[in-house]
């Protein structure tokens, strides 16, 4: 098997530049508009940057995945057919798309451009994935992060497709694809608008001795003097219920899977993915540095130790493995 291919994050062009400079073998980027799940103020591509881009990682013998990974609004899919027609003009090594009437049009479109399934599209199973295989030609998927690695193993072991994973970042715990609590708090979702809890809808206030986030008209947590005080999703917040307050979903922590590298090889892996386009080059450059030393050192058979460098750069200063090798709640 040939080794894993690190897949880096670019929300802008400085930060492809440090991904590239850093290691990266391919990175991932989205074009400034609704058709990314990143679509934030200041992020993302025009078609010129995305252009160049493309020229300068294909330089450095780098790949550039296009991140098209919305969903289409009911009767206007011009820009999201835009986005592939640009992606595939502009010399993407690959579009993510998670649309079923997407993927049709570029595969009918574009006979030429590599297809990947976006984890937006929630497909875990060998059934589901491969009929987008049958139907679309698509050559690989990212994989939702709700699988236990032994569950990776058995996909591999059913599908015709490479599989792409998470290893570093934030986590959207259990339900990429299918999560409504951003539009439930805020009027817009990652999925249609590609935001989860945009900016314009969140609130730090002080409150005597506490830190209290909000997200639209809801309070998300509290947090003492002594707490690190993290970004407010739903899906993070520390609510109260059945007697006792705690993180009913998830901890505001940051997934780390460099531990797994054996297992996730053992498993048939080939994509290591980091999560972050909304990071800055300073992050993107660390991160993308720490990883590609730690695959060069496993790829020598060297021990796979995760990288003391990212400890800081974890959601409030902790890390997990999540659901490789763990139960969700």
């Amino acid at each position: 098997m040939a080794g894993f291919e690190l897949i880096c994050p670019a929300g802008t062009p400085g930060a492809l530049r440090a991904a590239v400079e850093a290691g990266a073998d391919a990175v991932y980027l989205g074009f400034r508009d609704e058709t990314n799940a990143r679509n934030f103020p200041g992020l993302n591509f025009s078609r010129d940057e995305a252009r160049d881009a493309v020229r300068m990682a294909h330089a450095r013998g780098v790949k550039v995945f296009v991140a098209i990974n919305t969903y289409p609004r009911a009767g206007a899919p011009g820009p999201w057919r835009q986005a592939v027609d640009d992606a595939a003009r502009i010399g993407a090594d690959a579009v993510i798309l998670a649309d079923i009437g997407l993927l049709d049009y570029a595969a009918r479109q574009h006979s030429g451009l590599r297809l990947h399934l976006s984890v937006q599209a929630s497909a875990a199973n060998a059934d589901a994935i491969g009929l987008y295989q049958r139907e679309f030609g698509i050559r690989r998927v990212v994989l939702p992060r709700v699988l236990t690695v032994p569950e990776i193993k058995r996909l591999n072991g059913a599908l015709g497709v490479e599989t792409e994973v998470f290893v570093f970042g934030g986590m959207c715990p259990m339900a990429e694809g299918r999560c409504s609590l951003s539009s439930y708090a805020t009027g817009e979702s990652p999925n249609l608008n590609g935001v989860c809890s945009p900016a314009s809808s969140v609130r730090y206030e002080t409150r005597g001795a506490e830190m209290v986030s909000r997200l639209g008209p809801f309070t998300i947590n509290r947090f003492a003097a002594d707490e690190q005080a993290g970004y407010p999703t739903l899906c993070k917040g520390r609510f109260r219920a059945a007697g006792s307050t705690s993180y009913l979903f998830e901890e505001p922590t940051s997934l780390n899977a460099l531990a797994l590298l054996p297992d996730l090889r053992d498993a048939g892996v080939l994509g290591l993915k980091i999560e972050g386009r909304q990071r800055g080059r300073a992050y993107i450059a660390q991160v993308v540095a720490s990883h590609r030393a730690a695959l060069d050192a496993f790829e020598r058979g060297r021990a796979a130790t995760p990288a003391a460098s990212l400890a800081a750069l974890t959601e409030g200063g902790s890390a997990t493995t999540g659901a490789y090798d763990k139960r969700w709640r």
